[in-house]
């Protein structure tokens, strides 16, 4: 029972990064729903074999991470699937117009971007270190650094020229 009770706090504490990783994967509530679930599933799933290692966020965004790359995979598998409006714009909870804009123009530029690179800038918007974004993708910080500003390079071309 004391393991529940952990997971259940240490989720209900973290249900917020949960759902902005989700919301980057996702085109409409439904999918956002069903991958948050899963994600959860993965965590429960895995619980027993967190090491300690890292913190326990650097972990839970890794899960959640190739949980949605897995999603993605196979929803890409099925012929029948169709993509919707931003889910993550739909929530927001400002009245700022111009922000609004701006930040419905991100995501809909981000959604052209490939996993890896949605990943990302998803990261480096949470405000994560090269080390901590290393840490999550399995990749080098040097080649984090790398990717990143490509990333970054593409995304102010494609912007700027529409």
């Amino acid at each position: 029972m004391q393991k529940e009770a952990v997971f259940t706090n240490l989720i209900r504490e973290h249900q917020g990064l949960l759902y902005k990783v989700t919301s980057i994967y996702t085109d409409n509530k439904e999918d956002q729903e069903d991958l948050f679930q899963e994600v959860v599933f993965q965590l429960w799933k895995y619980f027993d074999s967190f090491r300690n290692d890292a913190k326990i966020t650097t972990w839970m965004y890794r899960v959640a991470m190739n949980t949605s790359i897995t999603f993605i995979k196979k929803k890409k598998r099925r012929p029948d699937s169709v993509s919707v409006a931003e889910v993550f714009i739909n929530e927001s909870d400002t009245n700022d117009e111009v922000f609004e804009e701006r930040l419905r123009l991100l995501y809909q530029h981000l959604k052209h971007l490939n996993t890896l690179e949605k990943g990302l800038i998803f990261l480096l918007l949470e405000g994560k270190s090269y080390n901590e974004i290393a840490q999550i993708t399995g990749l080098s910080a040097s080649n984090v650094g790398t990717k990143i500003s490509r990333v970054k390079k593409k995304l102010k071309t494609n912007m700027t020229n529409k």
